[in-house]
């Protein structure tokens, strides 16, 4: 069985940033007020319009950032949205299930166009591609099955939990760097936000990735082909539009 593996795998990406969340909480609760709350899912869209200016390698890093997320949650959304097409017709009493997770889905992809739109950072030029590409995976994986889908679920979400935490990492020691330097031992709000909202979708992609787990995913023929062949996908999807 595999499952052992997949759950391994979630516990790896999430242990692997145990240290990193600390730094973050720590210093997102002595900057907020007392009845903030740093994982708020809004956190990232209810930012101010103006902060202090970034260096050059962080303004860098930043664009890099919001492109690709913005395209993978994109992708993310319009996947859902192929299998929601399907399922509601096929298979109704899976809709909901699809529906919970496509509503995150909707919530990452506006968050990224509302931080893309306020920084002013052009989308990926592959964006037409990357909406044709989810949409016929989201449907083909729902044609196949309901175990095909949640394969696709497994091989997507751990390609994106281990690109946001990849991300979270860069995040921490970026705020670490400033808070060495800087005059007042401050980080910037603007980074140390942006983290605790990377944190936050890390986490809900995980648990998509449970969820698909936990309703037959590892019963999807051929399962390993099927994953493999999603996550390469995804790896290259993620490569050209941090690029371009």
């Amino acid at each position: 069985m595999r499952i052992p593996t997949l759950i391994s795998n979630r516990a790896r990406v999430r242990v692997s940033s145990l240290s990193a969340l600390h730094l973050i909480q720590h210093n997102s609760t002595a900057a907020q007020p007392p009845n903030a709350n740093s994982s708020n899912p809004k956190l990232a869209s209810a930012l101010p319009e103006k902060f202090p200016p970034l260096s050059p390698d962080a303004r860098k890093f930043l664009s890099r950032l919001i492109r690709v997320d913005q395209a993978g949650e994109l992708g993310a959304d319009l996947i859902y949205a192929g299998q929601q097409f399907v399922f509601k017709r096929s298979m109704p009493s899976l809709a909901p299930l699809i529906q919970h997770m496509w509503d995150q889905e909707i919530h990452h992809h506006k968050t990224f166009d509302d931080l893309q739109n306020k920084h002013r950072i052009r989308p990926s030029l592959f964006s037409p591609v990357w909406k044709v590409a989810a949409l016929g995976l989201g449907v083909g994986t729902a044609m196949m099955g309901k175990e095909a889908a949640m394969a696709c679920t497994v091989a997507v979400e751990t390609v994106i939990g281990e690109h946001y935490n990849n991300q979270l990492r860069v995040l921490v020691q970026m705020l670490e760097e400033e808070m060495r330097t800087s005059k007042n031992g401050r980080d910037s709000d603007e980074l140390r936000a942006l983290a605790n909202t990377v944190r936050q979708f890390r986490d809900d992609e995980l648990e998509h990735l449970d969820t698909a787990v936990e309703n037959d995913a590892e019963k999807a023929r051929p399962y390993m082909l099927l994953t493999e062949t999603i996550k390469n996908g995804c790896r290259a999807a993620v490569w050209l539009a941090e690029r371009f």
